[in-house]
This record gives C-alpha cells, structure tokens and sequence, in this order.
C-alpha cells in the first residue's frame, strides 16, 4: 500500500474547532484561512484551549472550509446566534502568541462581544492577522523569506496514523503495567494536525525526512513538534488527563520537551487533497 494524504484541516481562528477539508490550497503562509484569527486578552496575549477549553467548542469557518459562507469568517458556537464577521480589520494592536511579538489587527466590538459570550470569558477579543508575510520563522530552521500567521512556530502540521498507532500501543501497554484499566485509543485530532497520513510506512519514520510531497506541493521538514497540555485536553468532554504526554515523557523526550508530527515549510504554492501520494525524501 502507497502513502497518502488521508486527512486535511484547517484552523481559521487559531485553538477553535478544526474543520476537515477535501482540499487545501497551499500558501507560503500555509493552508489558505488556518490560524488566521486568534483569541488575546487585553493585554493582547493569546488565549488557547489551554488556558480556555471552551474555545473547542466554538467553530470558525471561512470560504475555505465551507463554501456556504459568502467570506469573513462565520463564527458558531452553542447557545450562541452565529456571527458573520468581515475580512477588514481595524487598528492594528500588539499581540504576542508564546515568545513572538506580532501585531493583529481588531475585528470588531460586536465580534468581542461574540466570543466573550460563547468562551465564557469577559477579556478576551478577536484580532486577525493582517499580514503574514512580516512574521518571519525560526532562522535555524527555515529560509529568508518563511513566514506564517498565528501558527505556533511553522505552517503546517503533518501527522502520522502509523505513528498515532504505535503510541496508542505504548499507553496500553503502560496501563497494563500500572494495573489500569486499558483506555480508548487517542484519536489524531487531539493533535490538531493540518495534514493526516497512513499507508505503507513505519512509526515516527517521518522524523528522518527532509522534504516532503504532497500532492503537487513540496514542502521542507522543519522540526518535530514539541507538544503541550492541549493534547491532554479530550476535545468532546473538555476533561484534562494525563495521556499522552505521559507516555511521550517515557518513549519520546529528548531536549527537555516531548515531541509527536513534524512541521512543514512550503516551498510553493498549489493544491493537497485527501487521496493524494505522499513522497518523502
């Protein structure tokens, strides 16, 4: 068996809903719409699911991810009237998502008010990114002239089925260890990938991988991605637990940090769909 794309999603407010896509057009920034909003505090630092696990509730499409919504981005979310919102943007604000100083620009006071109601909290606001070409990557692991908008560090996440297997098996068998009952398998979203792979590979073999094609588009390995609490966090019953970063901790820690899927710089521009080839090299 071949290895293709199996999966594709989109994020358009950065720790919302994922939205899963047939197709995706790759921008230098990444896929079209992903990460392109974000939720701050009044400081402007980023509010995630981290800190605020409603937010995985509230789902945020564009034109991208739903061909029904006219453009802006629709905001939904229960118990909330859905919100049409506009691509402009207002006063640019200073924004900081983890160690980057970015600028944002505001949405609107009807669009603050919105995701206040729908997140439960009474300091939060929506900024989007309103150019990603002036956020610049990491130079140890990217070129001149990368960019991406609110994405943690690169613009696009890939993440293997082989590999979410084989870490399914270490958590069972751990569980076995402790005397535990055994859990149900983690499934991929908890790791909010923007690319899904599976067919004829071996567990973690993408670490080794220096470029990678998908579809008609050639994408750079940057680095694994180093992953936080968020992945403990079960995005239908909002409860934190313990996996997987405990079985991470065990079986995949190296340089302080625990690590699952690989980030991806594009080299082009073009379209991946499900069912496309994937082509390491």
């Amino acid at each position: 068996m071949s290895v293709r794309v199996v999966g594709l999603n989109v994020h358009p407010v950065k720790s919302t809903a994922i939205r899963p896509v047939a197709s995706a057009a790759v921008e230098r920034a990444g896929f079209a719409g992903d990460r392109r909003w974000m939720v701050v505090d009044q400081q402007g630092t980023l509010v995630s699911a981290r800190e605020c696990h409603a937010l995985f509730r509230i789902e945020a499409d564009t034109p991208e991810t739903d061909a029904s919504v006219p453009g802006g981005l629709r905001l939904r979310a229960p118990g909330v009237e859905d919100l049409l919102v506009g691509n402009a943007a207002g006063a640019e604000v200073a924004v900081r998502l983890q160690r980057h100083h970015l600028v944002g620009g505001l949405v609107s006071a009807e669009a603050d008010e919105w995701i206040r109601h729908a997140a439960g909290r009474s300091d939060v606001r929506l900024v989007r990114c309103v150019d990603p070409t002036a956020r610049a990557l990491n130079p140890a692991f990217s070129r001149e002239g990368d960019h991406t908008a609110y994405a943690d560090g690169y613009p696009v996440t890939l993440a293997s089925l082989r590999s979410l297997a084989r870490l399914n098996d270490w958590i069972a068998e751990g569980a076995v260890e402790r005397g535990e009952e055994l859990p149900e398998p983690l499934p991929i979203e908890r790791f909010r990938p923007n690319v899904v792979i599976d067919g004829d590979l071996e567990a973690f073999v993408e670490d080794t991988w220096g470029t990678v094609r998908l579809g008609e588009v050639t994408f750079r390995v940057a680095k694994p991605v180093d992953r936080c609490v968020m992945t403990t966090i079960d995005v239908e019953s909002l409860t934190t637990g313990k996996e997987p970063v405990r079985t991470l901790a065990r079986h995949r820690r190296w340089d302080g940090a625990t690590w699952f899927a690989i980030q991806l710089i594009p080299d082009g521009t073009g379209v991946v769909n499900v069912g496309d080839d994937v082509k390491p090299a």
